[in-house]
C-alpha cells in the first residue's frame, strides 16, 4: 500500500475527486464524488449514494482510480485502488453515517473504503503520470 502524503491530503480535502471503476464488460463509468475524503494515511472513504453503476462494478470486482486536480496550478494526483464495501454496523459504515449527518447528506446505502494500490502524479510536465515512488531512471 502507498501512504497519502500531506499534499494529496490537502488537494483531496479542496477539490473534487472524479472516480472511475469498469464493468465486467469493460465499459468505464466516471463521476464526482463529493464525500470522498481521506480515512487514513494508506486509505479513502467515500459514502455510496446511489447505488447505481459504481456500486455494481465494484461489486464485480473493478479496481477504482480516483483523479483530484488543481487546475489553476496545474497539478494533481491520480490514485489507483481496491474497494470494500461496507454495510451499517460497522466502523467505516459509521464513519459513512455521522459525515452524511454532519454535511446534510442523506443516508449512505454503503461505506466504501478505498485501499491505495499506487499513486501517480498529474502535475504538467516531464513528470506527469509517473508514479510517485518510481525513481527518475524508470521512466
Amino acid at each position: 500500500m502507498k501512504i497519502l502524503n500531506d499534499s494529496i491530503k490537502a488537494m483531496l480535502a479542496k477539490e473534487l475527486p472524479v472516480q472511475a471503476t469498469v464493468s465486467k464488460d469493460g465499459l468505464p463509468d466516471i463521476g464526482p464524488k463529493r464525500s470522498l475524503r481521506v480515512y487514513d494515511d494508506q486509505t479513502l472513504i467515500y459514502n455510496e449514494n446511489t447505488g447505481g453503476q459504481t456500486l455494481q462494478n465494484i461489486r464485480d470486482g473493478s479496481k477504482m482510480a480516483i483523479a483530484v486536480i488543481d487546475r489553476p496550478a496545474l497539478d494533481g494526483y491520480r490514485i489507483v485502488g481496491t474497494p470494500e464495501l461496507f454495510s451499517a454496523g460497522t466502523a467505516p459504515y459509521d464513519n459513512a453515517l455521522a459525515f452524511a449527518e454532519k454535511n446534510g447528506m442523506k443516508t449512505p446505502k454503503f461505506a466504501v473504503l478505498i485501499h491505495i494500490d499506487d499513486i501517480y502524479t498529474l502535475k504538467s510536465g516531464p513528470d506527469a503520470g509517473k508514479k510517485l515512488d518510481e525513481p527518475a531512471s524508470a521512466r
